[in-house]
């Protein structure tokens, strides 16, 4: 068994003591402070044998771990284990130079989301599009400055033309991630609705909601 599989297995394992509500109560108790058994069964209403099987469980997850009292040598108290939590998070995503978000004409969705990494992130961003239009569509240049982000209406670009290697290319339309392939290919996808096929000033502050949500998820677990 290879490191990433083990990994993985402790994962499932600490979820599957989670899975449980009694044992998300004891986790919850916990987490603000230590507690005996006792002291957990008389909080929760739960008899000593029920609390004895689910503590078990939970320390073979390794979420919990058992202390001795410096008092009375004869009391054991409970305490969470924080990594054990923080191992539930999926692991981190190799990191890049740069970002460039792309989809089919680079004025809409590749657009908003370059907007809103270079707000919410930082660092070096860009968009482009496989058979970019003219210009970004007025609409999601209207939603951007409605969220404070600045957009070049004039600002679309071919792939090929901003692309390069040790870019995270993001496709955040199906079209592009199907057509695109070599050193263009996206190592990340995500299927947001075209808001231009629909027109309308909710399909494009849909699509900027959709992206914002998919970019907060994303940042915190890339590497610098």
């Amino acid at each position: 068994m290879n490191a990433e599989s083990s990994a993985l297995r402790a994962r499932a394992r600490v979820h599957a003591a989670l899975g449980d509500p009694a044992r998300l109560a004891i986790v919850d108790t916990l987490t603000v402070g230590d507690a005996s058994p006792g002291e957990i069964g008389a909080d929760l209403g739960m008899p000593t044998n029920l609390v004895a099987h689910h503590v078990k469980v939970l320390e073979e997850a390794g979420l919990i771990v058992r202390t001795r009292s410096e008092g009375d040598r004869r009391r054991t108290y409970l305490r969470l284990e924080p990594r054990a939590l923080a191992a539930l998070t999926p692991p981190r995503l190799a990191g890049a130079e740069r970002v460039v978000f792309v989809c089919t004409h680079n004025s809409a969705r590749s657009q908003l989301a370059a907007a809103l990494w270079r707000d919410r992130v930082g660092g070096p961003v860009a968009s482009a599009g496989t058979n970019p239009a003219a210009r970004v569509h007025p609409r999601a240049v209207r939603v951007a400055h409605r969220h404070g982000l600045p957009l070049d209406p004039a600002g679309t670009a071919h792939v090929s033309a901003v692309v390069h290697d040790g870019d995270l290319v993001i496709a955040v339309c199906d079209t592009a991630h199907e057509e695109l392939t070599a050193a263009a290919r996206p190592r990340l996808h995500w299927s947001v609705r075209d808001p231009v096929r629909v027109g309308t000033d909710e399909a494009f502050e849909t699509a900027y909601a959709d992206l914002a949500g998919r970019i907060d998820r994303l940042a915190p677990v890339l590497e610098a």
